[in-house]
């Protein structure tokens, strides 16, 4: 009697959370809709210059690599839809054909150091991954609907990524960093 009622009681549970959880799908592929959109405007821009595709393995993951740069030889741009009403979006320089990764930095200190300054003193701030793979980032709240300038500012910003990569290298390979940055 005692199973029966277990299993009656997490049958109803299942059923009351099934709408809840088919809203939060529905609000969510609305998002990442109204994320393609503004993210195909964006990335005609010149100062932006990417096209934007949507991830086959994750369908709420939209990749971009950016090029021709002094210091990295691409920036790899991931936004995620989350399912907490948030944009994530994660810049990943490539460098001497590569990630950034702190295992394989020549001071992995100093370049700690200075992602933690950078992120006091930048607009994307800097972390790592659960792989030690650096990145710049930003994180965009959804709580007042879906924020389309502040996501093309955050693009807009992305360029901008390089120039720390040039302060970053004597931390990477020892080689001394750009004068012009």
């Amino acid at each position: 009697m005692m199973r029966v009622r277990i299993g009656t009681a997490l049958l109803l549970f299942a059923m009351a959370a099934a709408p809840n959880a088919n809203a939060e799908e529905i609000s969510r592929d609305a998002t990442r809709e109204k994320l393609r959109a503004t993210l195909t405007a964006a990335g005609k821009r010149d100062d932006v210059n990417v096209t934007f595709t949507q991830s086959e393995k994750e369908p709420y993951n939209f990749i971009a690599v950016m090029e021709d740069f002094p210091n990295s030889d691409s920036l790899e741009i991931v936004i995620r839809v989350t399912p907490n009403d948030t944009l994530a979006f994660r810049v990943y320089p490539h460098f001497k054909g590569k990630y950034i990764n702190l295992d394989s930095a020549k001071d992995a200190k100093g370049l700690m150091r200075t992602m933690l300054l950078f992120s006091d003193h930048n607009f994307l701030f800097w972390g790592v991954d659960d792989s030690k793979d650096a990145f710049a980032g930003y994180t965009i709240t959804l709580d007042s609907g879906f924020p389309e300038e502040a996501v093309e500012t955050v693009l807009r910003s992305i360029r901008n990524t390089d120039q720390f990569v040039g302060k970053m290298r004597p931390f990477l390979d020892g080689s001394a960093a750009p004068a012009s940055n």
